[in-house]
């Protein structure tokens, strides 16, 4: 059984958070950067690291383990910035997500992709468009439109405006 919004096969951009994997459909990847400085801003949720200058832009980097109730990502030779695009009311908003590591990328057929587990009407999985599977192993697909709430992101845009 596949998820009903999935009909053709997607590469995925997979990656870990702790010891989860997790992806990002590729259409939403920018690039994959190296952790750089980066900025703290004030008064900013604490999922929100800070902002990095990228080529004369500001971005957002945002720490999923934060905002998914994990510990907080810790920098090591594999931690990266997995920079993608959010659409947020019909605009493309660039966020930067923490990465514990990149994976690699991977083709999913629909009918490899579950639809996400039902895990009670007080948790909002709304986020998780399936579980995939690679070699045996789950592979959480994000639909990263969806991760944040809209306050959230446009609180982003409001404290990044230059």
């Amino acid at each position: 059984m596949s998820v009903a919004g999935i009909t053709e096969t997607v590469q995925y951009l997979t990656f870990k958070l702790a010891e989860e994997i997790f992806a990002f459909d590729v259409a939403k990847v920018r690039e994959i950067l190296e952790l750089t400085s980066i900025t703290k801003v004030p008064q900013t949720p604490d999922f929100m690291r800070g902002v990095i200058n990228l080529r004369g832009s500001v971005v957002p980097v945002i720490d999923l383990r934060l905002n998914f109730g994990m510990q907080c990502t810790e920098q090591t030779v594999n931690t990266c910035i997995i920079v993608v695009e959010v659409n947020l009311n019909r605009e493309i908003l660039v966020l930067g997500v923490l990465a514990d590591s990149v994976q690699e990328v991977v083709e999913m057929e629909p009918d490899h992709i579950e639809p996400p587990p039902q895990l009670g009407a007080k948790l909002n999985t709304e986020f998780i468009k399936g579980m995939g599977k690679v070699e045996n192993t789950f592979v959480m697909i994000l639909d990263i439109d969806k991760v944040f709430s809209s306050e959230e992101l446009s609180d982003f845009q409001g404290n990044t405006a230059a």
